[in-house]
């Protein structure tokens, strides 16, 4: 979160949501890896390309996508979370443009483009063999039986959806924090649960029941088939970050926009104390029960510099 605090722009920034038809999510049940691949990917070049468009933003914009794989019962309801920044870089490069206050980008133009983007990357992964059929569409592993089936997708609705923007860059740092690390299903939700059955809150989405908060039980075995189609394949990242918020130029890009803005950078937060009293873990240490003082914080692919001392538990 701090990484992504020193990311945020003083501009509005949108929520946008890209979720697949319930009969193309059956094939990425199977094929989760190369279906949810190309959701980020569709999705992103959607976006990217609406905004490109001169009679639209006529910006090269960033944005964060984020995977969700379930709905409120735990069903397979793959979708894609994307926030974006309300603006983007001109082509040149030498001015930020500003979507208009409060509208980010059409809905329906954007849902006509990813309905033809998915499609099509559906069929090539099709024709390389990277999409696997059992049961009853164990037929559509022929390729002219895939097409006719594919077809209708084209005509019919795509559920692209814009909610309001955020209330500020805090906002999106507080959605950031509560829902890019979410599971399928969080402790609070959870009512009882015994051998047999699992009880939990979930929430009812159609019209027609009016958003109400209800009760479902499940069978146990059932319960955790449902949270188990949620677990991503090894290695898949889950988050992603694309052109100007991409990690290889993201500390050049945001300090150009910022210029281009007339912004300062964030202060860091002074660490008042830090180099006389050591930073220490809650939990003890498992052999002596003494406090385990840390030596070094280091990202992800970073060789740790520091060697504990002899003796001293290092966390």
């Amino acid at each position: 979160m701090a990484a992504r605090a020193e990311d945020l722009l003083p501009v509005e920034y949108f929520h946008v949501v890209f979720t697949l038809p319930a009969q193309i999510a059956r094939i990425a049940y199977w094929n989760k890896t190369a279906v949810y691949g190309l959701l980020f990917k569709a999705s992103a070049e959607t976006v990217m390309t609406i905004a490109a468009d001169p009679k639209r933003l006529g910006a090269r914009i960033g944005m964060t996508s984020v995977l969700h794989t379930w709905g409120s019962a735990l069903t397979h309801r793959p979708h894609v979370h994307m926030i974006v920044p309300g603006g983007g870089l001109s082509p040149d490069g030498t001015r930020w443009v500003a979507c208009k206050p409060g509208f980010f980008l059409h809905v329906r133009v954007l849902s006509r483009l990813f309905r033809r983007l998915f499609p099509d990357g559906l069929m090539d992964l099709h024709r390389a063999g990277q999409l696997a059929f059992f049961g009853d569409l164990e037929r559509l592993a022929q390729t002219d039986a895939f097409a006719v089936w594919l077809a209708p997708f084209r005509k019919s609705e795509w559920v692209v959806y814009a909610k309001p923007p955020f209330g500020g860059p805090e906002a999106v740092l507080a959605y950031l924090s509560r829902y890019t690390h979410r599971v399928a299903i969080s402790n609070n939700r959870l009512i009882s649960a015994d051998a047999r059955s699992v009880a939990f809150r979930w929430k009812d989405y159609r019209i027609k029941h009016g958003n109400r908060q209800k009760v479902m039980r499940l069978g146990t075995d059932e319960f955790i088939r449902r949270f188990v189609i949620h677990v991503l394949p090894d290695g898949f990242h889950r988050i992603r970050h694309y052109r100007f918020l991409a990690s290889a130029q993201r500390k050049a890009s945001i300090a150009r926009i910022r210029d281009l803005l007339g912004e300062a950078p964030p202060e860091p937060e002074p660490q008042v104390g830090a180099e006389s009293v050591p930073l220490t873990l809650r939990e003890p240490c498992p052999c002596c029960d003494g406090p385990m003082r840390i030596l070094e914080i280091f990202r992800r692919g970073q060789r740790p510099m520091s060697r504990a001392p002899p003796g001293e538990q290092a966390a």
